[in-house]
């Protein structure tokens, strides 16, 4: 067998390590070599490991060192002592997040980035949620797209969320699921208006009116207008001449540009008249009458009385 011979490459590692300095303060990237319940063990690439104490690890007061860390996991941890006393370097996690979590935060408000936390326990008028390591509150007015009367409904709940505020300097972390229902509840309403076929007919009722026209309910969370110049062939001034709140009503979809339903109910009428007047009945009754009228028919038709 050919002889091995050591090269400087071989000792790379360990040389790194013995010019590296590390510094109380130092937010250090790390990876678990162990874990039980009172520490996790990390190497640091130094020559002595890192040490977390169970309580340095989150504030989050349902983490698990058991559950939550595992060995090969990569983590960032501040150093807050160089020696704990058994030439181990201790770090905390904890304020690695207060720095750094704030940071993460910051970035996912600005890019209004969807985050999912759980829900841990409720407060006045809220509830709170843990993000990145920091405690969140959510207002009940953001729970939902409805109104929340008992926030506790929540507490065990996954909820996909945005950062409305994040401000380190006063610890001050809110977050909204409310934004994000918002926009999912309008992508699903763009798909069901973009399923909608022009000219189809639809059946609903007269939710509002205003004097331009009828907002009308025509199912599946969708409402519709109808013009006051589309309700009907003669000239009205305002809808309530013709309609009422509560009124079912047949009408054409005209369109859905910009993601509005326009309506028209005139063209129903339009197309009913049509029929009529193509009908083999209506055209006998029109071919049939008289474009005089006799003196003795005007005469029976007097009452002389």
């Amino acid at each position: 067998m050919e002889e091995h011979i050591e090269t400087m490459e071989d000792y790379k590692a360990e040389l790194e390590a013995s010019f590296r300095r590390i510094s109380e303060g130092d937010i250090l990237t790390a990876t678990v070599i162990s874990v039980s319940e009172q520490e996790a063990v990390l190497d640091l690439k130094y020559y002595a490991p890192g040490i977390i104490r169970a309580e340095d690890l989150s504030d989050d007061p349902d983490y698990s060192i058991m559950e939550n860390l595992h060995p090969g996991d990569e983590i960032q941890a501040t150093v807050i002592r160089l020696d704990d006393g058994e030439g181990n370097i201790l770090l905390s996690k904890k304020e690695a997040n207060q720095m750094l979590g704030w940071e993460k935060l910051k970035t996912a408000m600005d890019n209004e980035t969807v985050l999912t936390v759980h829900i841990k326990e409720t407060v006045n008028a809220g509830v709170i949620a843990y993000a990145e390591g920091l405690r969140g509150f959510i207002p009940a007015s953001q729970l939902s797209l409805d109104y929340v009367e008992d926030p506790s409904e929540f507490v065990g709940k996954d909820l996909e969320v945005r950062v409305i505020t994040a401000d380190p300097h006063k610890e001050k972390l809110v977050l909204s699921a409310k934004s994000v229902l918002k926009e999912r509840a309008e992508e699903e309403r763009s798909h069901r208006i973009s399923m909608l076929v022009p000219g189809t007919v639809v059946e609903g009722v007269v939710e509002s009116l205003t004097n331009y026209g009828a907002f009308v309910n025509i199912g599946n969370g969708l409402t519709g207008l109808v013009h006051v110049s589309q309700i009907c062939g003669r000239r009205i001034r305002k809808p309530s001449e013709v309609l009422k709140t509560g009124q079912t009503v047949r009408a054409k979809i005209l369109n859905t540009n910009d993601n509005r339903i326009s309506l028209s109910i005139r063209a129903l009428e339009e197309a009913a008249d049509t029929d009529a007047s193509d009908s083999p009945q209506a055209k006998e009754y029109s071919s049939g009458e008289s474009a005089s009228t006799s003196l003795g028919a005007l005469i029976a038709k007097l009452n002389l009385q």
